[in-house]
């Protein structure tokens, strides 16, 4: 990030000492200025494309790797009995999945549909057609004692790998998922 900044900073000063009042300077001798301020301008896109290019995978690769060690600290929590399952389709989100099996306004625990499914899904922006999903009995769990503990704490793990996702979403989403964490 701090290289993105730089780079964002450094392409503002170039414009910036362009954009200054020309001094009367002959026609003959602005053509080859005003060529250099081009092509240092395309060397220094290319430079900022090429270290987003870069940082970006290495952000999501950290996500993952995050998730998938919540996943693995928590993956025996739920109980799987009575669990149903389902093959995605075309435009679902897990939130819509989750509305669809624990109801309207419980978009939100679609964490535990990822707990289930975890060999399937490691990131909940990268799901696809076609993926099954074990979709555990959401009550079941909220009214097992001995998972109701760990479910907050899963939950507040998950709300916590938001802190670091770049979507515009992942704000909103953390915010809920603390409030189900706080709730259990």
């Amino acid at each position: 990030m701090k290289k993105i900044l730089l780079l964002a900073l450094s392409t503002a000063f170039l414009f910036a000492s362009c954009s200054s009042a020309p001094e009367a300077v002959p026609q003959q001798e602005q053509e080859p200025v005003a060529q250099t301020v081009v092509e240092e301008t395309k060397q220094v896109q290319e430079a900022v494309t090429q270290v987003v290019e870069e940082t970006i995978p290495q952000e999501q690769e950290k996500g993952e790797e995050i998730l998938e060690e919540v996943f693995q600290n928590h993956r025996q929590t739920l109980v799987l009995e009575g669990a149903k399952e389902y093959k995605v389709q075309y435009g679902d989100t897990l939130s819509k999945i989750a509305n669809k099996f624990y109801g309207k306004e419980n978009g939100y625990y679609f964490p535990i549909i990822m707990l289930a499914s975890a060999d399937t899904v490691q990131d909940p922006d990268t799901i696809e057609p076609g993926m099954v999903f074990t979709i555990p009995d959401l009550n079941k769990n909220l009214k097992e004692t001995s998972v109701h503990p760990k479910l907050k704490e899963f939950f507040t793990e998950i709300a916590d790998v938001y802190k670091n996702k770049k979507t515009a979403s992942a704000p909103t989403i953390r915010r809920e998922l603390q409030k189900i964490a706080q709730s259990l």
